[in-house]
């Protein structure tokens, strides 16, 4: 009886069929096949490999931190056999590198900060009232300075990795960024100290009127002030509402510039979640005539809100420059639905659910076949117990 063997299954597991007068049968054996893969060396030296890890007391120690900074540049800048992350998504998208649109950052000289460093820290030693504070431990740190400090230093940098975070530079200026170097300072309310940070969460009833804007700003400058979504849009994911719009501020008179688009509070629908609400501070090089950007006063119609920033950046960008950010979250609160009522004249849109409550039938004297915990369900104000006996 003559039989041949047909290998059906490519892999590890291997199924042999046996064919006779025609007919197919069930496999009448399985084999396992273990691949054997001989490592192969790397192309180069691998990262720390001269170290000993069994004798680390005989490693090198830097001994300073500029020592330490200088010989790590040099690793960074050091050619490698292997690939890094970036190049693979470089040779993926040629155009993946991101173009800077912000001012040109000028990092201060590191000689000169190590000097006025020491130099501080040389006139500390000689204060005899600030060794006593330190030493019973009544010494006051000045937060404001240190916030100061921040802002000028590695304050525009965070800034900057929050902006990517929450994705404002990939939602606002696609294949762009900007370096923040100017604080902007956005607060609602001076009472409670509603502030606009980097991401914090605000509701739109604390965000229902125009907020007070602050910034340092030359005497005889010119600014644009932007309040915009991306995530609000009822019809088009990749459109914005342009919730506010003021142009040719000088200084930092917000007050005092054109306004282009009257404020509009939040109104992020129910059932979508957070919302981000970004305001974008651009310098002007000189006057800018705004006059196809003015929506009529005040401006009901969501069609005229509808805004994109990269294309009004793109009408602009030979005349201003993006230089300060701050944004906040928002969800839906109550206020939202008189927004969309009596400011918008339209329907609320609803994206979740609203379950109402069990119903439960009127009360009886005497409940016929009904289990014990039938007056849990008419106890008011208390905590049910179904199930807890």
């Amino acid at each position: 009886m003559p039989t041949s063997v047909y290998f059906t299954d490519v892999g590890k597991v291997i199924r042999v069929v046996s064919k006779c007068n025609g007919f197919f049968h069930l496999p009448t054996q399985i084999w396992e096949i273990t691949f054997l893969c001989k490592r192969v060396p790397p192309l180069g030296p691998m990262p720390n490999e001269e170290i000993d890890v069994k004798n680390l007391a005989s490693v090198e120690k830097y001994r300073s931190y500029n020592r330490y900074f200088r010989q790590a540049a040099e690793a960074r800048n050091k050619d490698v056999w292997w690939k890094t992350y970036r190049s693979y998504v470089e040779n993926a998208d040629p155009e993946h590198e991101r173009v800077d649109i912000g001012l040109p950052y000028y990092q201060p000289c590191r000689t000169k900060e190590v000097k006025k460093k020491r130099q501080v820290m040389k006139e500390n030693k000689k204060n005899v009232e600030l060794e006593r504070a330190s030493r019973l431990r009544t010494f006051k740190i000045p937060l404001d300075q240190v916030q100061e400090t921040w802002e000028k230093t590695t304050g525009p940098f965070h800034v900057k990795r929050l902006a990517d975070h929450y994705g404002v530079f990939r939602d606002l200026f696609p294949m762009a960024y900007f370096l923040p170097q100017v604080t902007l300072k956005v607060c609602y309310s001076q009472d409670n100290g509603t502030h606009v940070h980097y991401g914090n969460q605000l509701t739109p009833t604390e965000a229902a009127t125009a907020p007070q804007i602050s910034f340092n700003a030359e005497e005889g400058s010119l600014w644009t002030l932007l309040l915009t979504c991306p995530d609000e849009h009822l019809q088009d994911n990749e459109a914005e509402y342009i919730h506010w719009l003021v142009g040719n501020i000088p200084g930092s008179a917000v007050q005092a510039g054109e306004e282009l688009c009257h404020y509009l509070p939040p109104f992020p629908a129910r059932g979508t979640g957070f919302h981000r609400y970004i305001y974008v501070l651009f310098k002007q090089d000189g006057p800018i005539n705004f006059q196809e950007n003015i929506r009529p006063s005040p401006c009901q119609s969501l069609v005229q809100r509808t805004f994109k920033t990269v294309d009004f950046y793109r009408k602009y960008q030979d005349n201003m420059t993006p230089v300060g950010l701050a944004f906040f979250q928002c969800q839906w609160d109550q206020s939202v639905t008189d927004t969309f009522h009596n400011t918008l004249n339209m329907r609320e849109p609803v994206f979740e659910f609203i379950r109402p409550p069990v119903y439960h039938p009127p009360q009886v004297k005497y409940p016929h076949r009904q289990p014990l915990r039938y007056l849990d369900r008419y106890r008011d104000g208390k905590e049910h117990t179904y199930g807890i006996y």
